[in-house]
């Protein structure tokens, strides 16, 4: 299957025709080959073509590339000293005696092109009817640095970065194992962009891996410019809040799910990485929960799951107790509540929505922000703002401390994507909680229960182990159990190795 899907890629590649390139072969005239090179490069000024002749043969040369998109010095000392200053005996270009890692013989313009945009030089001889595409790519990229996004405090301090091949290498550290099994294709009739599917080949389940080639070779848009537009074209549902893929900037926890039978799809030009398939419950998890004692990590992950509701229906709860079902609060708390709310000229849903739109407002005005003025206009405008709103009588109190447990219930989820969802869906269950007070609010319950359960992520369904039912698995889902007890990996994931440690390896102290 791997062959097969590296064969798609390549047809698909073939099929392209770029920018003047055809499948006219490549003359053996060097000056034809130059004025072919102008033809093709029309507007870039930065190609770069220099003409030689190869040190004690008649044999002209001609290598060409773009300027800084290559390593000039490998050029240097590997490509033009060799071939100007060093004993050479031609033979053909075979032979030809470059020090350089991967180099390919070809005949076709198509690849000539694509082979210059992607950062690699093409040497040309005088006489012969291919060239050599030499892998001297050298454009500017960006050292390994800490996660931005996913911060954590006992793990790992890497994050990926733009490059494929990099990325790839991060994941290797942590699996050095011959089963990690890398297909690589290229998406994008324009961008071209690498794509690699990383998993282990004696764990996957070899259907969800068939369904993703498939899934990727049926892709047909100009460019993939970042790994965001991939997911949408890969998931199964594209009309729901919920990410049916995982989205991180981290090695480790990249190379974790990879050995709980899970697929890692990395893309060129993207620091994230996707990771399927996932359930929503493997999107409350964090690396963190396996640094720390498992019954910190049990009451902390609990903790998400609450919260994750808590984001979802505390507005909506406070909007329907307060038209519908007030006599459901204690006397004293609702004088207190009416007594704030006395001030207040608009219902408690238009209170609600000015204050929700208003906190959406503050934190995307922080995230666009430098670092440190985002922080102090999230501090300051949600002081500022909340307390001005009290004083002038738009808001109460109580309103104000319902949409800030309700924020930070939203932050306290790991996932970015996830937490977004939680944000949308608030939104309507606030409208269903005015219209039919707490009925609505169950109705609306119901409603999202449904849609988990009938989602699924590469065929795996999205509320395993909660729908179909795994009670086993809770172990590592709902709470974290020792790490001696997770003998088993994902029932969803239904990999073809289900133990991943021996069940009798927990020392004799234990």
């Amino acid at each position: 299957m791997r062959h097969q899907f590296r064969r798609l890629g390549k047809n698909h590649r073939l099929k392209i025709k770029m920018n003047g390139a055809d499948e006219e072969l490549i003359s053996t005239d060097l000056s034809v080959c130059l004025q072919k090179l102008h033809s093709l490069f029309s507007d870039a000024p930065d190609l770069i073509a220099t003409k030689f002749v190869i040190n004690q043969t008649n044999h002209s040369a001609l290598l060409a590339y773009l300027d800084n998109m290559v390593d000039k010095n490998s050029i240097n000392d590997n490509v033009l000293r060799s071939l100007l200053f060093e004993t050479v005996t031609y033979t053909g270009l075979d032979n030809l005696e470059v020090s350089i890692g991967s180099k390919q013989a070809t005949s076709s313009w198509i690849e000539v092109q694509q082979g210059i945009l992607s950062g690699k030089s093409i040497l040309f001889v005088e006489g012969e009817s291919q060239c050599l595409v030499l892998n001297t790519p050298g454009w500017p990229q960006r050292d390994v640095s800490e996660p931005v996004k996913e911060t954590v405090i006992k793990a790992s301090r890497q994050s990926f970065v733009e490059s494929l091949g990099q990325n790839i290498s991060l994941i290797r550290r942590y699996l050095p194992d011959g089963e990690l099994k890398i297909q690589e294709t290229r998406i994008g009739a324009r961008s071209q962009t690498k794509v690699a599917l990383l998993y282990l080949g004696d764990v996957m389940n070899s259907e969800i891996v068939a369904m993703l080639e498939d899934r990727l070779s049926k892709i047909n848009i100009d460019a993939i410019i970042n790994i965001g537009e991939l997911e949408e074209l890969i998931e199964t549902n594209s009309f729901t809040p919920f990410p049916q893929y995982l989205s991180t900037e981290r090695p480790d926890s990249a190379a974790s799910h990879i050995l709980q039978g899970r697929i890692v799809i990395v893309a060129d030009h993207s620091p994230w990485v996707l990771v399927g398939p996932m359930t929503l419950a493997s999107f409350f998890h964090s690396p963190d929960d396996y640094s720390m004692r498992w019954i910190i990590s049990s009451f902390i992950r609990m903790l998400r799951f609450v919260s994750f509701l808590i984001s979802i229906f505390l507005p909506a709860l406070y909007i329907a107790a307060l038209t519908f079902h007030y006599e459901i609060i204690p006397l004293s708390l609702i004088l207190s509540i009416g007594e704030s709310r006395e001030r207040v000229p608009i219902p408690p849903i238009l209170e609600a929505t000015i204050m929700e739109i208003t906190l959406e407002m503050l934190r995307e005005a922080g995230l666009r922000l430098p670092s440190k003025i985002g922080q102090t206009v999230g501090i300051v405008g949600g002081i500022v703002i909340g307390q001005a709103a009290v004083s002038a009588g738009i808001v109460s109190n109580v309103m104000v401390i319902v949409v800030a447990a309700t924020a930070i219930a939203s932050f306290i989820m790991p996932n970015a994507d996830l937490s977004a969802a939680a944000r949308i869906l608030r939104f309507p269950m606030m409208v269903m909680a005015y219209m039919f007070g707490i009925i609505g609010l169950v109705i609306g319950l119901m409603i999202l229960t449904v849609h988990l359960i009938t989602l699924d992520s590469l065929g795996t369904p999205y509320g395993s182990p909660f729908a179909p039912f795994h009670p086993v698995a809770w172990r590592d889902n709902l709470v974290r159990l020792p790490i001696w007890s997770l003998i088993k990996r994902p029932f969803s994931n239904r990999t073809k190795q289900l133990i991943r440690q021996d069940p009798n390896n927990r020392s004799d102290d234990a």
